[in-house]
């Protein structure tokens, strides 16, 4: 007989689900079917971690992000997208939280180098923002040095919500794209190893791959769930803000959820 896998275990009782979802969509463009699925016999929670924009002047990339969401005043968007996600959640039979933390693309250094000049600001705000740009800072997977301490007060939180909850499995991104937020939260997830299972990020594993040699660190394998598919996409779009920008051709991909779960004996036996 196989040896199941941390997820499958999980499935054979009732305990309650923790999604570590990094912005208002993730966890349903990753692990919709599932939770779906499973929220009909168990309490699932997505606890969304980066929910909130910030003021301006903002960087040439957050105005083009903007401009491809069709809402040029990023706390409108903000507002539009959490309530989206409370729908598209309650829709699911899922509990949302949102943790109020501020978006990778309107992070602001905690010492701007041009502390006090308010022009030099207007004129090149990616002085003093903690990602500059998208391609070159937010995608390339360096986490800045001023969100280490994000990172720990996150971990506190987390921790907080497993004991609440009572969570038996914590789902986090395994950072497929590499994007900082992705990458940040799957830090925190690391610090429930006896709970964490990785989700790989949709859609972004539609042309990246997984961090192989960091899942084979860990001593992750994969695990895929193709059940209940057929009404991702609807889902998906329901968060309108986003689905056009995330899919400018309408077509949204049916792809099976991967899962990365401890592939060990100890673990699986």
């Amino acid at each position: 007989m196989p040896l199941q896998s941390r997820i499958e275990r999980s499935m054979a009782g009732d305990a309650p689900w923790l999604f570590l979802s990094p912005h208002l969509d993730d966890a349903v463009l990753s692990c919709g079917a599932l939770m779906e699925a499973e929220a009909q016999g168990r309490e699932i929670v997505v606890a969304t971690l980066f929910t909130e924009s910030g003021p301006e002047p903002h960087t040439r990339a957050t105005r083009s992000f903007l401009r491809q969401c069709a809402v040029p005043d990023a706390a409108k968007l903000y507002q539009a997208r959490q309530s989206e996600d409370r729908a598209v959640l309650a829709g699911m039979g899922v509990q949302s939280i949102h943790l109020g933390e501020v978006d990778a693309l309107f992070r602001r250094r905690r010492k701007p180098p041009l502390l006090g000049s308010s022009a030099w600001d207007r004129l090149l705000p990616e002085l003093n923002h903690r990602y500059a740009t998208y391609r070159f800072d937010i995608a390339l997977g360096r986490i800045a040095r001023d969100d280490q301490a994000l990172i720990r007060q996150l971990r506190g939180d987390v921790a907080g919500l497993m004991a609440q909850t009572q969570a038996e499995l914590l789902f986090c991104p395994a950072g497929v794209g590499r994007h900082v937020d992705h990458l940040i939260t799957r830090e925190v997830g690391k610090g429930h190893p006896d709970n964490v299972v990785m989700y790989s990020d949709f859609p972004y594993d539609l042309t990246a791959t997984p961090d192989q040699p960091h899942l084979s660190k860990m001593g992750f394998v994969p695990w895929t769930w193709d059940t209940g598919l057929d009404a991702k996409p609807r889902r998906i779009r329901q968060y309108a803000t986003q689905a056009d920008a995330l899919f400018p051709d309408g077509e949204i991909p049916q792809k099976p959820e991967t899962y990365f779960v401890p592939g060990h004996t100890s673990d699986t036996a």
